[in-house]
């Protein structure tokens, strides 16, 4: 059986590059030889905008993600809005619930907006949570303060996994909807409005080990052991989550990041078979009917993934620390954008440092002559010092001055 990244070499629409259906037979992985060839060729269908098209009045993220020449690359943070900030910190000790905080529209438009006031990012992303949407799947969970997540009933039957419902947003997170309009409404087209989802495998994770995990040993209990009740869960979580994406792109996102924060903790050819397929089937199901939408891929960790995320078709695929751009880029080809990726440690540095070390990712990905958003390997750090954020926005802001 070929790879799921070989398969992906198939020109789109090809009978070999429809989502197949869950393999029970596979062989170990291998990067294809094709695949960085394919991916230059074959960019997405937001990027098919090129730089040559006329410019439009939208935001500066958006138009650097659909191929137009931008003056500068955009600039934004990973977990911008939130635990770095005295003013976030101040409203924490009125609102301890991580859940109020983020289900009650006002605060979660109030903590969304505190770092686009501050530093006025190209892209403004939802305060929320990867796992807002489960009480709609009728799955119930919590966020305990200083404890994490917590998934009341662990997934880990097919009993369990037939009780999981079809996600109505409107009906089980209308609060997202419409602090997406307010956000919206508040940057008033001076930056770009972001929503996220987790990939379906990242939502297993939770689900299945009923919280977060050092080793996932349920879930890759299930996976080896009882592989289809894992697919089984993965199939609905896929639909449930592009579904997702449609509703917030419907309520104002403008972009949509895809957080598949534990992929990494999987061999390359076991996320062939739990990881890829699943999200490549949430971007190809979001785009055919928001294809104008740029949709972005994350995985925490995913150096040596690459050519996979890739493989998944994704308009921009963000880069975690662990790659150097320039050689991610070389591996991936320029039929994407890419994102990030300076270690977010760094911000804890001199002021000589952070710029250099900004300004050090923008060169490489401009030598690249690829479409890049700077943004940050992780997201941003408890305890870093917000006169650091503000160089390193300056610095990104001014890189054209700097070339």
């Amino acid at each position: 059986m070929q790879s799921f990244a070989h398969r992906q070499c198939q020109p789109r629409g090809s009978a070999g590059n429809k989502l197949r259906g869950s393999p029970t037979v596979h062989r170990a992985a291998q990067p294809s030889r094709c695949l960085a060839a394919s991916a230059a060729a074959e960019q997405p269908a937001v990027a098919t905008q090129g730089a040559s098209a006329a410019p439009s009045n939208d935001p500066l993220m958006l138009r650097a993600l659909r191929g137009e020449a931008v003056e500068r690359p955009p600039v934004w943070m990973m977990r911008q809005a939130g635990r770095y900030m005295k003013v976030y910190q101040e409203l924490v000790k009125k609102h301890p619930s991580f859940r109020e905080r983020s289900e009650r529209v006002d605060l979660s438009v109030e903590i969304t907006l505190q770092p686009w006031h501050a530093f006025k990012p190209d892209g403004v992303v939802l305060f929320s949570d990867i796992l807002t949407p489960l009480p709609g799947m009728n799955i119930s969970f919590d966020i305990g303060q200083g404890t994490g997540p917590v998934i009341y009933e662990p997934i880990r039957t097919m009993e369990q996994v037939n009780k999981v419902t079809k996600l109505d947003a409107e009906a089980a997170c209308p609060f997202v909807g419409e602090s997406l309009k307010q956000v919206r409404a508040a940057v008033d087209g001076q930056a770009a409005v972001l929503g996220f989802v987790g990939a379906p495998f990242t939502l297993a994770t939770y689900i299945v080990e009923g919280g977060s995990s050092k080793n996932f040993h349920n879930l890759k209990r299930m996976a080896f052991g009882s592989p289809e009740v894992l697919h089984a869960l993965l199939e609905k979580l896929a639909d449930n989550v592009a579904d997702y994406c449609r509703y917030q792109a419907d309520h104002g996102a403008q972009v949509v990041q895809i957080f598949d924060s534990w992929a990494s903790h999987l061999m390359p050819q076991d996320f062939e078979v739990f990881a890829a397929p699943y999200t490549k089937k949430v971007i190809d199901s979001f785009r055919s009917t928001h294809p104008h939408v740029p949709i972005i891929l994350y995985i925490s960790g995913g150096g040596g993934l690459l050519e996979r995320m890739a493989a998944c078709g994704p308009d921009c695929i963000s880069l975690d620390q662990s790659v150097d751009i320039a050689e991610g880029i070389d591996r991936i080809g320029t039929g994407f954008a890419v994102q990030g990726n300076m270690d977010p440690g760094i911000l804890f540095g001199s002021q000589a440092t952070i710029e250099a070390r900004v300004m050090d990712v923008i060169k490489k990905a401009r030598s690249k002559g690829v479409r890049h958003v700077m943004n940050l390997g992780h997201g941003v750090l408890p305890g870093t010092p917000e006169e650091s954020v503000a160089t390193y926005f300056e610095v990104a802001r001014t890189a054209h001055q700097r070339w």
